[in-house]
Order: C-alpha cells, then structure tokens, then sequence
C-alpha cells in the first residue's frame, strides 16, 4: 500500500517506518494520523517483519500536529453537544494512531533526532524502546500552545520517567536534550548523530529479531498485561501465557541449537 507521507523499509525480519514529510519537519498530517495505523496492520500482518524501527526523513523527528491540522479541530456539529462530540470522536481517533504503536503484537525501536515536540513524544511514547541522536530534544509543546497534551503523553510518561519528571516536562511545556532524557530514562542511550543513532536502533532490532518471534511477541504482551497490576496479577498472567505457547517448535529449535553449539533457526511456530 502506498502513502503520501510514510516509507517502510525492509531488511530481513526489520521493518523501518518512515515518516517522511521532512519539509515540515514531520509534522503529522491529516494523511498520517490515518495512514499510520495502517501501516502498523500492515506490518503486523507481514510474518516476515518481526521489530518495527520507527525513524525521521530531514532534519527532525516530529514537531508534533500539523498546525494547519490542529486549527480545523472543531466539531462543526448542529449544536454545542453535537460539536463537542465530534470534536470528542476526532480526539479518540487520533489517540488510537497513537496506540496502534503500544498495540502492535511486534516490537517498536522509535529512533530519535532533532526536534520530537508534542504529537512526537506522544509516538515515542508509545514505542516500546526509544534511542536518542545527541541533538534530540523533547518537549510537551501543547502546554506552550494552551493545550492540554491528549493522545497519550500524559498517560504513558509516568511509567517511563515518573509523575515528577512527568509533571515538569509538562507544567514547563519546557524544552529538555538528549542527555537530560537519558538520564530520566526518557531514552536507553544517546548516538552521536541521526545517522548513528539510526544504526544502533537497527542493530537492537537485529539482535531482537535473532530472537524467537513468538518470545518477543510475548513478552510486550506479559509487559502490557503487567502494567497497573499487583505482582500476583501478572504472575497468573505469564503462568497463562506460557501454559499456552511455551511447548512450541521453536522452543525445541533453541534446545537442540544448545546442545549442537549453533544459532537457532526460529520460525515463529
């Protein structure tokens, strides 16, 4: 399927996503909001692709919605409700573009540089594992365009960074570097460079993929599932989970790669 505003790049079992309007700086479209979840079913549905790499064409990641965009939000209805429950509709479809990242059965590395404002740290942080070029920098923006950030930022930030470091990013709308994000665990690590941080970002998504597709499947389903429960909770929810896929082919593929001293050969089966 072809996109306006997005790429996907094959390599082995890596996909790499695109966002590709760098004229804009990506800023996210009409077309995008609707196309990305699209191409994260897509991408879903391609048993080939196991990690999803999630990357910036031009100078940045994302500055976040398309101002243009953002102006025409408004219900338009025949009454102040209907209106309000338009412009309510609109808001939970582009929070579902958002989630379809956190919903994806596969991994997703999101590879960062330059400016990653508003709609972009709401992406990022639906991603699974966020790696950081040194001249990245993050900022809750909505806060500095009297707005209240609501695709996600504010729900999923504090299991990353904390509800402090939350609350400031968000109070300020403040804007924060690489190393600052680093070390609030923000990001795993920083790279020189976009180019650099996009080659480790492939990198840990080949080591990734190396892996059993059924495991790393698994394991962002355990981790979801584990989120906001007790300890005992997500106990009896792994213990589910593998009564139910732990005697699998791959499984026996990675015993016997063990004992005849070689990589395994996953299938995913």
């Amino acid at each position: 399927m072809g996109y306006q505003h997005l790429e996907i790049e094959t390599d082995d079992n890596v996909a790499t996503l695109w966002l590709s309007r760098p004229e804009k700086r990506n800023a996210l479209s009409e077309d995008m909001w609707a196309d990305l979840p699209a191409a994260m079913t897509d991408l879903a549905a391609d048993k080939s692709v196991r990690v999803v790499v999630l990357a910036g064409r031009g100078p940045a990641f994302s500055v976040g919605i398309d101002l243009d965009m953002l102006t025409g939000l408004h219900g338009g209805g025949e009454s102040s409700a209907d209106s309000n429950m338009k412009l309510y509709q609109t808001i939970r479809r582009l929070q579902r573009t958002i989630t379809c990242f956190a919903e994806s059965p596969k991994p997703v590395i999101a590879a960062i540089h330059g400016y990653c404002l508003g709609a972009g740290v709401d992406l990022i942080t639906a991603c699974d594992i966020r790696l950081a070029a040194a001249d990245a920098v993050f900022s809750v923006r909505e806060t500095r365009m009297g707005l209240v950030a609501d695709v996600g930022s504010l729900q999923r930030l504090p299991s990353i960074v904390g509800s402090g470091v939350t609350a400031e990013m968000a109070y300020t709308g403040g804007d924060f570097d690489a190393t600052w994000a680093k070390e609030r665990g923000l990001v795993n690590d920083v790279y020189e460079d976009q180019q650099a941080v996009l080659g480790a970002a492939l990198q840990l998504a080949n080591d990734i993929a190396a892996n059993s597709p059924l495991v790393t499947q698994g394991i962002k389903k355990v981790l979801a599932a584990a989120d906001g429960q007790t300890v005992e909770k997500a106990l009896d929810y792994v213990a589910q989970w593998n009564s139910s896929f732990l005697m699998s082919n791959d499984l026996t593929e990675a015993i016997s790669a063990f004992m005849e001293k070689r990589q395994p050969d996953f299938k995913g089966s």
